[in-house]
């Protein structure tokens, strides 16, 4: 997403957006060096759950507060779906929940320790009062890998990386934390209709910049934003994503922020996640 949103900037600017990778501690280094960045020097970070809410939250020696971003502009949204193994006993969220219950411990769920998906699996577990074991591993595409073996039963995941193995069949899909079923698994229930009707969510990116920039850089960078996600170039390249583009001003983000931010740092806090 950030080297999409790069190429749209470079074009809609004319000026080079380069990409600054920072993997690693919940994306907590990438976000200092944007937090410690001078206020004019047109440094900007990808912000999404991770770097704003999770990371901070289980990274107790970050050395910068996430609420001092300026918010700039909203980039993007991709449903979460969750899905069984093949071999798994269960077919869907309401088989998922009757049978955790009435075999607490026995299905095993895997996410990537400390990224989005360990907290929406805490949070689901909360909601539903089940009991399964949660299966932590370095990373998504490791779950995925022994998800597909039929090592494991359950996995969340975003559905720019789970489509490509639910079109050919080797993933079985349960449900979305979508408000809507998605056009692209049109038979696939959302989790309200499952049952769970308080589990919503998705995975967001927006564009923050360090504390104290200017107005005019602000809002320089959202209209360019809001011009290339109009393109239908970057329209196309989102779809292949499973993503939605997220029109807005430098308010609407604030606004949003202001809403979505808690209820991460909560299901961070409620995961019981170690930043180990």
């Amino acid at each position: 997403m950030g080297r999409l949103i790069s190429q749209s900037l470079t074009e809609t600017l004319g000026q080079q957006v380069y990409v600054d990778n920072r993997p690693g501690a919940g994306s907590t280094p990438a976000s200092k060096i944007a937090a410690m960045a001078d206020p004019d020097s047109h440094a900007l970070l990808l912000g999404s759950a991770a770097t704003l809410a999770i990371g901070p939250t289980l990274y107790r020696d970050t050395d910068y507060d996430p609420k001092r971003f300026v918010p700039v502009a909203m980039v993007a949204d991709v449903p979460y779906v969750m899905v069984a193994s093949l071999k798994s006993p269960v077919t869907n969220v309401a088989g998922l929940i009757a049978y955790a219950k009435a075999h607490p411990g026995k299905l095993n769920f895997g996410v990537p320790n400390g990224a989005p998906p360990h907290m929406l699996t805490g949070w689901f577990k909360d909601l539903t009062k089940t009991d399964f074991v949660l299966v932590t591993y370095r990373g998504g595409a490791n779950v995925l890998s022994d998800l597909i073996g039929g090592q494991i039963d359950l996995a969340v995941e975003t559905s720019s990386i789970l489509l490509p193995h639910l079109r050919e069949g080797s993933l079985r899909p349960l449900g979305t934390p979508s408000p809507k079923r998605l056009s692209e698994l049109p038979d696939v229930p959302t989790m309200a209709e499952s049952g769970v009707s308080d589990f919503i969510a998705s995975s967001w990116t927006g564009i923050v910049a360090p504390p104290g920039t200017p107005e005019p850089i602000v809002a320089k960078v959202n209209a360019a934003v809001n011009r290339g996600l109009s393109s239908p170039a970057t329209q196309a390249k989102l779809k292949t994503l499973g993503a939605e583009a997220m029109h807005g001003t430098p308010a609407d983000y604030a606004a949003f922020l202001a809403a979505e931010l808690p209820k991460w740092i909560d299901m961070a806090k409620l995961s019981g996640a170690s930043a180990d």
